[in-house]
C-alpha cells in the first residue's frame, strides 16, 4: 500500500475531495521552465508555491502522456508515460512528492473511451484481422454500397466511421478519425485500464478525471440515433443529431463501479472525476451511483453553460441538490479548457466586480469548487488569432485555443510565461493584470479569491454545511451554508442591473466576512443592507 503523499494540511483521510479547492492546470500554457515554448511539469513544480499562498488543495492537470496532440493530449499513445514535452516520470514523481508536502493532491486526466491511432493497440488492430487486438476496437464491414455501418456522427460533426483501406473495414471514432474508439464490450479493455489505474495510483496518484465518459459504452446493435430535440444538449442540436445509441450506455455505470472499488483499495481513497457530459442535471445522478459506489465528482455541464442570472443559476443549483443522491458530493466549475471559455470573458464580460461576484458562487456553494488556471485573476479568453498561429483544429462550435492562452505570471514579453520568442501559443495581450501585479495590490480580484479561499477554510459551514437558499429580490442570490437556525453563513450576490435590499431575518445581526467592494469588509449589519449591481457579501450571522 503506498502512503499518503499529502503532509502539512491535516487532509480527510477518506473522500477528501469533500472539503477541497480544486485547481485546474492546462500543462502547456502554465510554466515553461526549459525555454522551449512549452508548459512542463518542472514549471509545475516551479509555481507550487504560488498555489499554495491562493490555498488550493488540489491540482488537476488536462493530459500529459504521450500523444501526437491532433486532439492535444486527449489522443494518448501510451496510457503509462509521460509526454517528453512535459518532462519525465521523475519529474511526475517529483512533483507529486513536492506538492504533497504542500498540502497538494495532483489529480491526472485520463482518456479511456478512445486511443490516438498510433497506440501501439490500435496499429497491432488494423495491421491484422487476426490480432488479439482487434477486439479493443470497434470494426464493422462496409453496408451497402461502402456506405458506413450507420449513421452515427461524432462530436465533431463528420461520420463517426472511418473505412481502413488495409483492412477493408470501418472502424468508430466519437471524435476525430485519429482517434478510433475502444470496445468496452471487451473484458481485456477492461482489464488494461485497471493495470493503468493502479499504476498511476501506485505512484501517489491522487485520482483521476475521466475524459468524456458518456462516450465510453456504445450499443452494440448500432441502433441508429434519433434527430436531436429541443431537450437535447446545444451541440446536439445544432449537429441535428442526439448521440443516444452511441454513448451513455447503462453498462457505463458497472465500469464506474469497478474503477471505484480499485480506487477505494487505496488509502485515502483517490478520486474518480467523471466528465459527464448531459444536458439536465437529471442525467448526473446515476453517476454517482448511491453517493459512495461509483464517481466522487461529475461535471455538471449545465451550471457551467448557465446565464450568469440570478434565475438560471438557482434553477440550476436548486434541481441538482434535489435530483443527487443525499450522500452525492455537487461538483462546480466556471471555467473550461474547451469550448465553453473562461467565466471571466462568457459570464462577467471582463468586468473585475462581476468576476469576484463568480468566484464567491463557485467558493461557496455546496459542493467541490474547480478553479480554472487564471479564474483567480480574473483572466479572459484570448483574442482571436490569424490561422498561422492556431492550434486546435478540431471543428468546434468555439476555437479552444481562447480559453489555453499562456498564464500571466508577470510583465514583459510571454507575460513570464517562457524565455522563448515563440510560445506554443501566444501569451494574451495587456489587459488582465498579471498574478505579481496583483500580488501587489491587496483589493485585486487575486487577493479576494485568496481570502475567499482562507475564509472557506476557517468556517465549516462554506465546506461541509448544508445550503438553503432565502428569500431575495429579483436579479439578487442568497442563500445560507449551516444548520438552519444555529447561525451560520449568508452569501447574497446582486447579479442585476439595479440596487437591492437584502434582509438577514427578523433579529439577526451579522458582520460582513468579506465583500467583493472591500471596503464593507468587517462591518456590522442589522436587518437589510443594500447591494448594488455586481456586489457581493459573505456574512457571518448571529
Amino acid at each position: 500500500m503506498v502512503s499518503d503523499p499529502v503532509q502539512g494540511r491535516e487532509a480527510c483521510a477518506k473522500e477528501w475531495w469533500r472539503d477541497a479547492v480544486v485547481y485546474n492546470i492546462y500543462p502547456r500554457s502554465w510554466r515553461d521552465a526549459n525555454g522551449d515554448g512549452h508548459g512542463d511539469l518542472p514549471g509545475i513544480i516551479e509555481r507550487l508555491d504560488h498555489l499554495e499562498w491562493l490555498g488550493v488543495d488540489a491540482v488537476w492537470l488536462n493530459p500529459i502522456m504521450p500523444s501526437p496532440n491532433r486532439d492535444w493530449g486527449y489522443d494518448i499513445a501510451d496510457y503509462t508515460a509521460v509526454h517528453p514535452d512535459f518532462g519525465t516520470m521523475a519529474d511526475l514523481d517529483e512533483l507529486v512528492e513536492a506538492a504533497g508536502r504542500r498540502g497538494i493532491r495532483l489529480v491526472l486526466d485520463l482518456v479511456p473511451s478512445h486511443t490516438s491511432d498510433e497506440h501501439p493497440w490500435f496499429r497491432a488492430a488494423r495491421s491484422d484481422r487476426r490480432s488479439p487486438y482487434r477486439e479493443y476496437y470497434v470494426w464493422r464491414p462496409p453496408g451497402i454500397g461502402g456506405a458506413p455501418p450507420n449513421n452515427w456522427i461524432s462530436y465533431f460533426g463528420e461520420s463517426a466511421w472511418t473505412l481502413d483501406e488495409q483492412s477493408e473495414e470501418y472502424y468508430l471514432h466519437s471524435f476525430l478519425p485519429e482517434q478510433p474508439k475502444l470496445n468496452w464490450w471487451s473484458a481485456r479493455v477492461a482489464e488494461e485500464f485497471e493495470r493503468v489505474l493502479r499504476f498511476w495510483f501506485d505512484r501517489g496518484v491522487g485520482g483521476m478525471r475521466i475524459d468524456a465518459l458518456q462516450t465510453l459504452v456504445h450499443n452494440p446493435e448500432l441502433t441508429a440515433n434519433p434527430p436531436a430535440s429541443e431537450r437535447d444538449t446545444s451541440l446536439e442540436r445544432r449537429l441535428g443529431q442526439r448521440f443516444l445509441h452511441s454513448g451513455g450506455q447503462p453498462e457505463t455505470h458497472h465500469f464506474v463501479r469497478d474503477w471505484r472499488r480499485t480506487a477505494d483499495a487505496y488509502e485515502p481513497t483517490r478520486l474518480l472525476f467523471g466528465e459527464t457530459w448531459v444536458s439536465s442535471v437529471d442525467d448526473l445522478s446515476p453517476y454517482y451511483g448511491d453517493g459512495h459506489d461509483a464517481l466522487g465528482l461529475a461535471w455538471n455541464l449545465p451550471f457551467l453553460s448557465s446565464d450568469f442570472a440570478a434565475i438560471s443559476l438557482r434553477a440550476v443549483v436548486e434541481r441538482t441538490m434535489s435530483v443527487l443522491p443525499s450522500a452525492a458530493w455537487p461538483a462546480w466549475a466556471m471555467s473550461t479548457h474547451d469550448g465553453e471559455g473562461r467565466a471571466a470573458t462568457r459570464w462577467c464580460q471582463g468586468d473585475p466586480a462581476a468576476t469576484r461576484c463568480a468566484l464567491l458562487l463557485l467558493l461557496t456553494l455546496r459542493g467541490t469548487p474547480i478553479l480554472y488556471y487564471g479564474d483567480e485573476i480574473g483572466m479572459t479568453d484570448a483574442t482571436s488569432q490569424p490561422a498561422s498561429v492556431r492550434r486546435d483544429t478540431a471543428e468546434t462550435a468555439a476555437p479552444r485555443d481562447r480559453s489555453r492562452a499562456p498564464m500571466r505570471w508577470e510583465p514583459g514579453p510571454a507575460a513570464g510565461f517562457t524565455s522563448s520568442a515563440r510560445p506554443w501559443l501566444p501569451a494574451p495581450a495587456a489587459g488582465v493584470p498579471t498574478v505579481a501585479e496583483q500580488r501587489a495590490d491587496r483589493d485585486s480580484v487575486l487577493w479576494f479569491c485568496r481570502d475567499l479561499i482562507m475564509l472557506r477554510r476557517r468556517h465549516p459551514e462554506l465546506m461541509a454545511g448544508a445550503m438553503r437558499f432565502v428569500p431575495a429580490p429579483e436579479g439578487v442570490l442568497a442563500w445560507e451554508r449551516g444548520d438552519s437556525g444555529r447561525g451560520g453563513v449568508v452569501v447574497a450576490v446582486n447579479l442585476g442591473d439595479a440596487p437591492a435590499a437584502v434582509g438577514l431575518g427578523p433579529l439577526t445581526k451579522g458582520q460582513i466576512l468579506l465583500g467583493t467592494d472591500r471596503r464593507r469588509d468587517g462591518q456590522t449589519l442589522l436587518g437589510d443592507t443594500s447591494l448594488d449591481p455586481r456586489e457581493g457579501l459573505l456574512i457571518r450571522t448571529v
